[in-house]
């Protein structure tokens, strides 16, 4: 058997590569040596600003030559970076060896030195870190996310009358609506996302082992703490002082463990909706040209919500992988997180997929209000919870004596499926109020859904 040509050996960089391009822009290993490159640029305009170790504050058209560097950073800079690391065997000597030729190309050979100045890789690396899952989160899987949850939102609120059967352990229950069933995913998922956008992204500048060493060393008139949070906090990111040479990576456990947490709700919402088609109250609307199963031509599979659940899962499981590798190193450094991290995009990009999934399913469904309304009327008996808790307030008023409601309720209940009049003749017999008789005996199945539709307010 012949070999095939280099192929893609994850489906996120073939089957599914479109729904993650955005992903990669950032948490690729390009992108991640993009931000390396930004980084150095951006400290070694720092250190010139403050005119140390006699240097001058750059010219706005040198600041921009410099910034070039990585803003204009494409397949030259990459190619240049993946034979000089073949070299160096280390990605991010490789990056200060990329910017050392590039200013000797711009002229600026005269502060080559204060490049990666008195940095150790994990500070290079820990702002670069910190700006890409940043970027990541924030421009591209926030915007997925709440791009369902919107999705939601509209749901919810279209449906707030569909009054439905609830299903409590798998078994007809007090009825809700289907608005107010969607929207409770809507309200955890909301919950969870402003939880994110609360979150810190932290980095790290204070040398080999977290302590300055070097920089007073070099210069110990400078006041090198402030100086490090200054630069960091200007790069848009927090900055961590107590660290050893690495930033612990607290806050990407929290990232993650949050973002995994979003990831059990969607799974959740993908079962419940699998569940809803299973049961025919939701239908789906059918694509032109789509097969739904290769032998049995009558089937739409719920192919978006299965999808869905899977990334999710395998999303879920490198997360979780993820927070507990990265809450530990050993002593003052280890090499786990650096192997781990380089997998954050894989993790992002399995949840991509299955919110691509989610949002492409929830559009592709269709409502099915009779059979809500025939489920509701098949199932009389879910009244009884009604009723015994108005003979219970009639018992409570003095307008009753009956003397086990729940029990009465049940007898006449479990077990059994109870017709419209077969209700009402049980009501018009009970010894309570006439206000309340009246009140039970214009209740249905269909309307007896509280503040179900008005909760749909609060999402």
């Amino acid at each position: 058997m012949t070999s095939l040509p280099p192929q893609p050996l994850s489906p996120l960089d073939g089957r599914y590569s479109a729904v993650v391009t955005a992903l990669g822009d950032y948490l690729s290993e390009a992108g991640l040596n993009r931000a390396r490159v930004e980084v150095e640029v951006e400290w070694l305009i720092a250190l010139t600003d403050r005119s140390l170790f006699g240097s001058s504050p750059l010219s706005a058209d040198h600041k921009a030559r410099l910034r070039a560097l990585y803003g204009e950073f494409g397949p030259s800079e990459i190619k240049w970076l993946a034979e000089k690391e073949a070299v160096t065997r280390h990605d991010v000597k490789a990056v200060e060896y990329l910017v050392r030729d590039r200013l000797e190309t711009l002229g600026l050979g005269a502060i080559a030195e204060l490049t990666h100045f008195a940095c150790t890789s994990e500070d290079i690396n820990s702002a670069s870190y910190a700006l890409t899952v940043q970027r990541a989160v924030k421009q591209v899987w926030l915007p997925k996310l709440q791009g369902v949850i919107a999705t939601l939102h509209d749901m919810a609120h279209a449906h707030r009358d569909a009054a439905m059967l609830a299903r409590t352990h798998g078994q007809p229950a007090t009825p809700t609506t289907m608005g107010k069933e969607i929207g409770v995913f809507a309200w955890r998922l909301q919950r969870i996302v402003r939880q994110i956008e609360a979150l810190e992204y932290l980095a790290k500048f204070s040398g080999a082992t977290g302590t300055w060493s070097a920089h007073l060393a070099a210069a110990p008139e400078v006041d090198w703490m402030t100086v490090s949070q200054d630069f960091i906090e200007s790069l848009g990111i927090g900055f961590n002082p107590v660290t050893t040479q690495i930033e612990s990576h607290d806050w990407q456990v929290e990232l993650y463990d949050r973002i995994r947490h979003a990831g059990g709700v969607l799974h959740n919402l993908a079962t419940d909706m699998w569940a809803y088609i299973s049961m025919g109250y939701f239908t789906q609307i059918p694509v032109a040209g789509a097969t739904g199963s290769s032998t049995m031509p009558h089937k739409i599979n719920p192919i978006r919500f299965e999808n869905a659940e899977a990334n999710l899962e395998i999303a879920s499981g490198l997360l979780a992988t993820m927070a507990q590798t990265l809450v530990t190193s050993r002593l003052q450094r280890d090499l786990t997180d650096s192997t781990t991290q380089r997998n954050i995009g894989v993790a992002l990009g399995h949840s991509m997929v299955a919110l691509d999934n989610l949002q492409r399913g929830l559009g592709e469904v269709s409502l099915a209000g009779d059979l809500l309304a025939a489920d509701l009327d098949a199932n009389w008996e879910v009244l009884a919870e009604a009723i015994q808790t108005v003979i219970r307030a009639e018992i409570t008023a003095g307008r009753s004596k009956i003397s086990d409601p729940y029990a009465l309720l049940k007898d006449l209940t479990r077990g059994h499926r109870l017709t419209p009049a077969a209700m009402a003749a049980f009501v018009q017999g009970l010894d309570i109020g006439a206000d309340a008789k009246s009140r039970l005996l214009a209740l249905t199945p269909a309307g007896y859904t509280g503040l179900a539709s008005a909760l749909v307010d609060r999402i």
